[in-house]
Order: C-alpha cells, then sequence, then structure tokens
C-alpha cells in the first residue's frame, strides 16, 4: 500500500504526530494508525484534507494505490452479490416448501401471514439482487458467474450475452412457473387434497 507509506513520510516531514495529524483532519489518532498501518484506506474527504495539508496533489497521495482501491470495492461488490444470492435461494426453498404446511397446519391466519411475511423478505433479497445486477450490469448466467469469479467477458462474448438476455429472462420465467406448479402438486397431493 503506496498510501500509507505516503502519509506516513508527509507527516514525519511536517513534524507531526499521529494526534497532531489527527486533529487537523478532523480524525482519531487510531485512525492515522490504522491508514499508515495498511489497515483501511481514508475515505474521499479525507484523502483531500490531506493531500490539501502535505501540499501535494492527490496523483501522488494515492498514486499506486487506485487499482488496489478499485480491487477492494470489486471484492465487496463480489461477496454482497454472493451473500445476498445464498439468502435468496435459502428463502425461496423455504417459502416454496413451506406454503402447504403453514396455510394447513396453523389455525386462522397465522399461517397466512406466516407465510406473507416469508414471501416478503424473499422479494426483498431478489430486488437487491437485481439492483447489483443493473449497477454491474451482469444478466445473464455466464456474465453473472464470470462477476463472481472476477472476472469481466470480452467484446464479442459480452455482445452474444446481450442478445440472450430477453430470451433468458422468457426461459426463467416458464421454469420457475414450472417447478412452482410441480412443488404445489407434491404438497398437496402428499398432504392428501388430491
Amino acid at each position: 500500500m503506496e498510501m500509507s507509506k505516503q502519509i506516513k513520510k508527509y507527516r514525519l516531514q511536517l513534524h507531526l504526530s499521529q494526534e497532531e495529524l489527527a486533529d487537523k483532519i478532523f480524525v482519531t489518532r487510531q485512525t492515522i494508525s490504522n491508514w499508515e498501518n495498511g489497515k483501511n484506506y481514508p475515505d474521499i474527504n479525507s484523502i483531500v484534507l490531506l493531500s490539501t495539508l502535505f501540499g501535494i496533489s492527490l496523483d501522488i497521495l494515492v498514486k499506486g494505490d487506485l487499482e488496489e482501491m478499485k480491487e477492494c470495492i470489486k471484492n465487496e461488490d463480489i461477496q454482497k452479490l454472493q451473500k445476498d444470492g445464498i439468502i435468496f435461494s435459502i428463502l425461496l426453498v423455504a417459502t416454496v416448501v413451506s406454503v402447504v404446511p403453514l396455510f394447513l397446519m396453523v389455525d386462522g391466519y397465522i399461517g397466512i401471514v406466516a407465510w406473507v411475511v416469508l414471501f416478503g423478505i424473499s422479494m426483498y433479497y431478489a430486488l437487491r439482487i437485481e439492483k447489483q445486477k443493473k449497477v454491474h450490469d451482469v444478466q445473464t448466467y455466464k456474465e453473472v458467474i464470470a462477476f463472481s469469479e472476477g472476472k469481466r467477458l470480452d467484446e464479442i462474448e459480452r455482445n452474444r450475452e446481450y442478445g440472450k438476455r430477453p430470451y433468458q429472462k422468457l426461459l426463467y420465467a416458464i421454469v420457475s412457473g414450472i417447478i412452482g406448479f410441480v412443488v404445489t402438486m407434491i404438497l398437496l397431493i402428499v398432504f392428501g387434497y388430491l
């Protein structure tokens, strides 16, 4: 991390302690220590304050760290998409499997309300995933897999996948409907309603 070395170098040139520097840019001494040890990066406001205080350009201060910062942000986005995907998968299975038992086993409207809440939470995570996919412009299965591996498709592959998007959405809707119908029928047969 070049920035950590830069912060320490310019702080020492100005004969400032970590605490004095922290006071000048409105952070804690521990924050300065973390920056200098490479544990984390300053936010954009702090970077601007540091470059002004040190009398250097932003380029000099962050030189070499831009790619690392981009990679760090990219990894956070990938982990967020994967975590939300796992949560959504579990909730979707629970929603499908619990529909008939909740409607039949719990008296009154409590089962219906419980299922609606479960369904609502599932849809919330589905929307979060769709939002992340739009932000990173990944829609098809191949694009999502490439993104989750930290890769990007080349221009030709990207154009091919872009052409598949409308068809895949229709296919997903049809397959989801068929799976939902089959699971519902199985559960109805299991509980003796068919």
